[in-house]
């Protein structure tokens, strides 16, 4: 019973990620889907990025969370769009949500739309939303051994950010071993090393966000 009812519904979330990928393309939106566990970091990349590349790039961000509109507005205060979904208790955005969410805006004057799943490594990444690509966040204090114990994520991801670089003195944390997991998945897996508070590392997300977003005028 349970694959008879999970089957339409995966495949009613792809026939729509379809959709929305077709859409995209045709605007020449980069879109990226941020994926974590909750408190990795994934609104404090955004504001940084949001606010060190605003004179570039003309950026939206669909955000995901159980309740209130916290990231939401902290990511509009940057002066990006934005606009949040609640799922009420649910464990990830679905295609459906997102092409919902698109009325709100201006797909015309986008050149960037990041997707900030719900904090969760596992249900987010079997949900495409008509991405180009999946953005694997894992910060320095959850722990190396994540890639190993969620291989699915950072299997299907192009770019794994260590975040919370700057406490890597006070953590038990091997960088080495974190990235020897994740390539062992995923060869062509682009791995960057950062901190959202000292800015270190930030440099480099950058100059892939501009290639990616190059990438998809061609």
């Amino acid at each position: 019973m349970e694959i008879q009812v999970q089957r339409p519904v995966m495949e009613n979330n792809e026939m729509i990620s379809e959709e929305l990928s077709s859409l995209f393309s045709l605007k020449k939106i980069l879109v990226l889907n941020l994926i974590s566990s909750p408190g990795a970091g994934k609104t404090s990349l955004l504001e940084r990025t949001l606010s060190d590349l605003a004179a570039e790039f003309r950026m939206g961000v669909i955000e995901g969370d159980l309740k209130t509109d916290n990231d939401a507005r902290r990511v509009a205060a940057t002066g990006a769009a934005a606009w949040q979904i609640n799922t009420d208790g649910g464990c990830h955005l679905d295609s459906r949500m997102v092409r919902e969410a698109l009325s709100h805006f201006d797909l015309d004057n986008l050149d960037i739309l990041f997707i900030e799943n719900v904090g969760n490594l596992v249900c987010p990444v079997e949900f495409p939303c008509g991405e180009d690509h999946k953005i694997a966040l894992l910060s320095l204090p959850e722990g190396d051994d994540k890639p190993e114990k969620y291989p699915l994520l950072f299997n299907l991801s192009s770019v794994m950010i260590l975040n919370k670089l700057d406490l890597l003195p006070h953590v038990d944390f091997d960088l080495e071993r974190a990235e020897k997991f994740a390539r062992a998945l995923n060869d062509d897996l682009k791995i960057f090393r950062l901190s959202c508070r000292s800015g270190e590392g930030l440099s480099n997300w950058y100059a892939w966000l501009r290639e990616a977003r190059q990438a998809k005028l061609l």
